[in-house]
């Protein structure tokens, strides 16, 4: 599904953003990255979905080999790539329902068919009801919900969560959280990045861990949690 090998970034003479960076990353999984600000985390996910080339090294994600992706592929690569922020990008003046309808329209879905889509996807992510409310009238929680379903609702194979519950307290945390679950468990690859050490502790996911460019650690969280040597 994803597949890094020996990926390398460099941004100038200086700066070395990532450093021979191999990971591999099964369909279905839900795997969660960790690391200081400025190890490397964003530009990983940057090089993910194409927002920057690799300086050296392989990348291959749901069979599209980036050293042979055109640009006018990118646009396909992207529609397999979800992706949701710790700011949560709903556009104030739309309502729920048009926020998460306007993914569709901007790749050109009929009416019939976003009227279909649009509820069922509010409902997995359980904001049933809350259709024509504007992003003012709801939680942090409920807003970081609405941009899953925007993220999610073109059923791409692999949604990547940045931060999403960067600015939620710990109750509408874990709802996002379960959210998440909820979309692994249909069968989408998860990447979320966190700072969250209680996060992490529950999930007992697998634990990818980035230091000054370089995976340091890349072990099953039970096995992470006892200090158990690198797979």
């Amino acid at each position: 599904m994803i597949l890094l090998d020996r990926v390398t970034k460099v941004y100038n003479r200086t700066s070395t953003a990532l450093d021979r960076v191999s990971l591999h990353v099964q369909q279905k999984e839900f795997v969660i990255i960790i690391g200081t600000s400025g190890a490397g985390k964003s530009t990983l996910l940057k090089l993910l979905t194409r927002e920057e080339k690799p300086t050296s090294g392989k990348i291959i994600i749901g069979g599209l080999d980036f050293d042979k992706l055109k640009d006018y592929q990118i646009p396909l690569l992207r529609r397999k790539i979800g992706v949701v922020f710790q700011d949560f990008k709903l556009l104030p003046n739309k309502t729920v329902f048009e926020n998460v309808a306007f993914a569709l329209e901007i790749v050109g879905y009929g009416n019939n068919e976003i009227k279909r889509t649009v509820p069922r996807v509010l409902d997995i992510v359980g904001l049933k009801g809350k259709e024509n409310s504007m992003p003012a009238e709801l939680s942090g929680g409920e807003q970081q919900r609405v941009a899953i379903a925007r993220a999610v609702v073109r059923q791409p194979k692999i949604l990547i969560a940045d931060e999403p519950t960067g600015n939620l307290d710990p109750k509408h945390a874990w709802d996002v959280i379960k959210v998440l679950e909820k979309i692994n468990r249909f069968g989408t690859t998860v990447i979320l990045t966190t700072h969250n050490q209680d996060i992490v502790n529950k999930l007992r996911r697998r634990v990818v861990v980035i230091d000054d460019g370089k995976i340091v650690s890349d072990r099953a969280h039970a096995e992470y949690s006892k200090g158990a040597k690198k797979r």
